[in-house]
């Protein structure tokens, strides 16, 4: 099973960036083995989560990431993730292009393979903003909070990273937000100088 791989826009931005980008993801909101919420603190995002819509649920991708979200519960992961890094090289990884961080102990197992590779940079949308908050985050991670959980009224605007879905891209620029929307690493501390991420309705 492979654990890094890249989605039509995944692929998109590498190339437009000229860079090695991949993304991981596990099952959206709630698992059909364990009957656990993956997105214990979604809210009205799971109303519009393209990744309950189209080749996410039917097909063979579902059942793919419900295996990759099996193995995050095993000690082995962060070995398997590790290994997968050093196999195919990425600049970029984009954890969870869909799931979240379901608690504090498979964010620490992010953390831990972060710290393993200085080199390379990960970033995520979340809606578990109180596990990131009270975590020591290393340098080479990025988080971008999203604006469609139960927590979304405790972000700050001004200083925490975060995302806003829009209807129209004339809304997202009056309203002073860059656009994420086709190239993902636009969302990210590295390409963003500013802590406003927006995103298009789709």
């Amino acid at each position: 099973m492979e654990l890094l791989t890249a989605n039509s826009k995944i692929r998109k931005t590498g190339k437009h960036f000229g860079v090695k980008l991949l993304n991981f993801g596990i099952t959206a909101y709630k698992s059909k083995s364990t009957g656990r919420i993956i997105c214990p603190f979604a809210s009205s995002c799971v109303k519009y989560c393209y990744a309950q819509k189209g080749a996410y649920v039917f097909g063979n991708v579902a059942p793919v990431f419900e295996r990759r979200y099996l193995l995050t519960l095993e000690k082995s992961f962060e070995q398997e993730m590790e290994n997968e890094i050093r196999k195919k090289k990425p600049n970029f990884i984009r954890v969870h292009d869909s799931g979240d961080f379901y608690s504090r102990e498979y964010l620490n197992k992010w953390l831990r393979i972060a710290r393993a590779f200085p080199e390379v940079k990960f970033y995520a949308y979340t809606n578990s903003l109180n596990l990131i908050r009270e975590a020591s985050i290393p340098g080479n991670f990025d988080f971008i909070f999203s604006d469609g959980g139960k927590l979304a009224h405790t972000i700050d605007k001004e200083d925490e990273r975060h995302s806003i879905v829009f209807q129209t891209k004339n809304d997202m620029i009056a309203a002073g937000y860059v656009d994420s929307s086709e190239y993902d690493l636009y969302a990210t501390k590295w390409f963003n100088d500013s802590n406003k991420v927006g995103l298009l309705m789709h």
